[in-house]
């Protein structure tokens, strides 16, 4: 299970003593240190992939938008006025105010079509996130790594949002959406993972939530670049989104390292400590620490592709770890990608809407980047759920009485459910050993998505009646986050790399408490 094979023994001083065998977060820290130069511009620049996911993600709210439209002098004006569906006016009666290629439903047609139509291309898309999670999120534990299984995403994700523009109708629109999804769907994860293996245990809390503020950021970028490009083509804001893609994907292959967490968990001892060495030297700290006693837990499953999966259905705990967060998942989920779609349905300015959409994540980053070592995970993850429930439904009750309350309750409830989405990814980090972090963290990814997949259906179907889609918002985050009750908080703990490492932990505890009771 485990061995202490001599590492960087050019590290070892012939005088030191002997010591107890070491933990493989001491091994890497002491080797790079805690939170070096080097490491914190690699943090970052993996971070980065989060803008471009976010702008993935949100771009339908304003290519997908229904847009304006206004009466002409070629109908009669009394009776246009007097009627708010287009549908049931002569075409010549009415006309859009922007050209028709701004939007997919102004420049094909689908003014009238059924919302099962229009919803399509956004349902698409997170159908895509699903099976790109099932299909690709194990590659990144087992055969391709953190930093491949990135560059693979945002290169499939950025190419086939190239081939968006070039979509002739709706249908091919939609099987390109479901092929972004696909790559899209393990960035985040890949991201996240990677960025907090590459620091010390003190600084990953924080280093993740950087993370969260690049997908702000990138969320804050789309109103922008719509609002530049809103006489324009829908099609030229997928090219804004598409090539940057590219270009980072460049910076990342030269200057990002592989994780040397995983190339040990994985056997490649000797990549690990050239990778060591070179972040080493990168934060220009000397080693001085031997490595000559060294424990390093080797997993004793025999890791496939889709074993870690099945290692986490088999193991009792694990399962019922992972079916808690998938739930929990699920609801915030779909506020938190239903809420910004649902803003056409308010009485609000669509770009002033998801401009405060997108500034509501940066309080619900900052709390959780500077109270993430004081916050209890389980704790502050219920409150956000139930928060954020209570204020969508909320949203449907007093939107007859007043539109400025309405917007407002839809903030708390964003806020809550960024707040909950950022959470819910830490907290899961932390109740998963290394060997199947990135799936458990993939899997509980796409009950995210798998939340999102229903959020354009509701929001169509909320556009005469907001508590379809409001208000089923509001009672499914409630009720999903109820399964968290039972987990372990894991504020302050180590985080373990084996499934061994992590039950013998358990046991431990559990012993403890044993031995307390009696």
């Amino acid at each position: 299970m485990a061995d202490s094979t001599p590492l960087l023994s050019h590290c070892d001083k012939p005088a030191e003593p002997k010591r107890p065998p070491r933990s493989l977060d001491e091994t890497i820290e002491g080797c790079i240190g805690d939170f070096g130069w080097w490491q914190f511009l690699q943090a970052i620049l993996v971070s980065l992939a989060w803008v471009f996911d976010a702008q993935q993600t949100f771009i339908s709210v304003f290519t997908d938008a229904e847009p304006s439209w206004h009466c002409t002098q070629g109908g009669d004006e009394s009776v246009c006025n007097a009627l708010s569906n287009i549908c049931e006016l002569p075409k010549n009666s009415w006309s859009w105010d922007w050209p028709s290629q701004t939007s997919i439903i102004s420049e094909w047609g689908l003014e009238c079509a059924p919302s099962f139509i229009t919803g399509l291309p956004a349902s698409a898309f997170f159908m895509g996130c699903l099976a790109g999670g099932l299909a690709l999120a194990t590659l990144a534990d087992s055969t391709l790594g953190r930093k491949n299984m990135l560059l693979f995403s945002c290169l499939m994700m950025s190419f086939s949002s190239i081939f968006t523009v070039f979509s002739p109708n709706i249908w091919i629109y939609s099987v390109l959406r479901f092929i972004n999804g696909f790559g899209r769907a393990t960035v985040g994860t890949c991201a996240l993972v990677l960025s907090t293996e590459l620091v010390g245990k003190r600084w990953r809390g924080q280093v993740g939530v950087v993370g969260f503020f690049c997908f702000t950021l990138g969320f804050l970028s789309l109103p922008v670049m719509a609002y530049v490009n809103r006489g324009s083509s829908w099609r030229t804001l997928y090219l804004w989104i598409s090539v940057p893609t590219i270009l980072y994907c460049i910076l990342v292959h030269f200057l990002v390292h592989e994780s040397p967490r995983w190339l040990f968990v994985r056997g490649r001892k000797e990549e690990a400590v050239l990778t060591l060495k070179s972040m080493a030297q990168a934060n220009q700290s000397p080693i001085t620490m031997s490595f000559s006693n060294v424990l390093i837990e080797q997993e004793s499953w025999n890791v496939d592709i889709y074993s870690s999966i099945k290692i986490l259905l088999n193991k009792r705990w694990a399962a019922k770890r992972l079916a808690a967060v998938m739930v929990g998942g699920f609801g915030i989920g779909m506020v938190y990608y239903g809420m910004p779609l649902g803003l056409g349905n308010l009485s609000v300015n669509l770009y002033l809407g998801v401009t405060l959409n997108a500034l509501s994540e940066l309080p619900a980053s900052l709390i959780t980047f500077f109270l993430i070592g004081k916050m209890k995970r389980k704790d502050s993850l219920l409150g956000f759920t139930i928060l954020s429930g209570v204020c969508s439904v909320l949203c449907v009750v007093v939107g007859k009485v007043s539109p400025s309350l309405q917007i407002a309750m839809e903030l708390i409830s964003f806020f809550s459910a960024c707040s909950a989405f950022n959470m819910s990814l830490i907290y899961t980090l932390e109740l998963f050993p290394t060997c199947v972090r990135n799936s458990a963290i993939s899997m509980v990814r796409q009950a995210l998505v798998f939340g999102g997949v229903f959020s354009p259906l509701l929001v169509a179907a909320g556009r005469t009646n907001n508590f379809i889609s409001f208000g089923v918002f509001g009672l499914v985050i409630g009720i999903c986050g109820l399964p968290l009750v039972g987990l372990p908080e894991t504020r302050g703990g180590t985080i373990c790399d084996t499934m061994d490492e992590e039950e013998h932990k358990q046991n431990e505890k559990a012993a403890a408490a044993i031995a307390t009771l009696a």
